[in-house]
């Protein structure tokens, strides 16, 4: 590259992320906005949402339980219902009919809950038996997590398979693609690092065995749905939901060197801690990516700038946008123009109903 920046043409060239063509290498990241409806259904609010931003290269819509047990916030979507499926569809075909491209992101949020969010009161499974310590959004505001307990062995399998007919559910809701969330803190995360995981079966002890349940659960999704339609989300870094890991760095090389084995269509990693903090934190981002030949999709505070050299140096083939879309519906728009970004109102981000959420104008 000469002394002049990179133009940000580069992220307007097309791409084929497994089986989907992406006009632009713009992302829509998954947002928890808390606006589910009865039965944890999304309805015409999320539709006129979605597809408002359809000019995204891929929108990733906000993780969504596969199970009731997967909850662990108020007022979020599950994928689990026949009516959940049907609602799912009409946002779909909104943003379809508006030209975009749309996954979804497959949630459990394991020991991240509140018993208030747990079918019949119980308490919230985990790896082990370890309580964060983090919060969560109830009925009553901001709470304590519940005490977990761990999943049996024999739980496992269900498990597993719960994953699979949601990628399945999420393909009969019109639905391009899935994304497994294993970032953040939650379940897959949870059975990922040493902190929150104390197992001494399988599932425990080594790397090999910390991985075992992110590659059976990609492994069961891609079988289901196609690998070329599957993603999956990964966060080395990040101290959400109380989790860390002595050694990071093996840890994500080997399970990206496991999943690099399925040939998924995508790997979306959040890089340093989630919300946008890039401290600077020791890790080998390219050594991590090195066996995997799918896309990656970088995420975590990037601007403008940022994005076009993550894309003209090779660094990513795709850069996800997260609060920066909340605002600005025509987000690709208006980095194609470098104009200035509507300012965020952090008081409308969880809850509510379309003030805050469909009222962010478009440029003119």
């Amino acid at each position: 590259m000469s002394d002049h920046a990179a133009s940000v043409d580069v992220l307007f060239q097309p791409i084929t992320v497994g089986e989907l063509k992406l006009p632009n290498r713009i992302v829509m990241a998954p947002l928890t906005r808390n606006r589910a409806g009865e039965g944890n259904t999304v309805g015409d609010l999320q539709a006129t949402y979605y597809s408002q931003r359809a000019s995204a290269g891929l929108i990733i819509a906000e993780a969504t339980q596969v199970v009731p047990e997967g909850q662990g916030y108020i007022a979020t979507p599950g994928i689990h219902s026949s009516e959940q499926v049907k609602h799912w569809k009409e946002v779909t075909d909104a943003v379809h009919a508006a030209g975009g491209r749309i996954v979804l992101q497959l949630w459990h949020v394991g020991r991240i809950s509140h018993t208030s969010l747990q079918p019949g009161g119980k308490a919230p499974v985990a790896p082990s038996a370890i309580r964060a310590d983090a919060k969560v959004f109830t009925a009553d505001g901001f709470a304590d997590v519940s005490a977990p307990r761990a999943l049996e062995l024999d739980e496992i399998p269900a498990l597993v398979d719960s994953f699979r007919q949601a990628a399945r559910h999420a393909i009969e809701a019109g639905f391009d693609g899935v994304e497994v969330h294993a970032a953040n803190g939650y379940l897959i995360d949870q059975f990922l690092r040493d902190k929150s995981n104390r197992r001494t079966d399988a599932y425990g002890g080594s790397i090999e065995n910390r991985t075992r349940l992110l590659f059976e659960i990609c492994e069961a999704v891609a079988g289901e749905v196609g690998a070329g339609r599957t993603g999956v989300r990964l966060s080395p870094l990040t101290s959400f939901g109380d989790v860390a890991d002595s050694d990071p760095q093996a840890l994500f090389n080997r399970a990206v060197a496991r999943l690099a084995t399925l040939e998924l269509a995508y790997i979306h990693v959040i890089e340093g801690e989630t919300g946008g903090d890039r401290s600077p934190q020791p890790f080998d981002y390219a050594a991590m990516r090195k066996p995997f030949k799918g896309a990656w999709i970088v995420n975590n505070g990037y601007d403008r700038a940022m994005a076009i050299e993550a894309v003209a140096g090779g660094k990513a083939d795709l850069v996800a946008f997260g609060r920066p879309f909340i605002s600005n519906p025509d987000l690709p728009h208006r980095l194609r123009e470098d104009a200035p970004l509507n300012a965020l109102d952090g008081d409308t981000l969880y809850g509510g109903g379309a003030k805050g959420y469909t009222d962010y104008p478009a440029m003119a």
